[in-house]
């Protein structure tokens, strides 16, 4: 059986990953909306959005060119 904690950090580490977790990120925030809405809230202002983009190799920092 393969390693269950590779295969999931393989798992985590792909672009549909990503994919899916910005989706169900706005999916929550658009419930959460209209609960706040139906609740009698302020419309929120909008916001500019940011998209995280992870390195795909990690460098340790002792192998940085940068550091002292």
């Amino acid at each position: 059986m393969a390693d269950f904690e590779k295969a999931f950090g393989d798992f985590i580490d792909q672009r549909d990953y990503d994919q899916a977790e910005e989706a169900l990120f706005a999916i929550v925030r658009a419930a959460f909306r209209a609960g706040w809405m139906a609740a009698g809230g302020v419309k929120p202002k909008p916001q500019k959005s940011y998209e995280l983009i992870r390195q795909a190799k990690v460098i340790p920092l002792d192998k940085c060119a940068d550091t002292p």
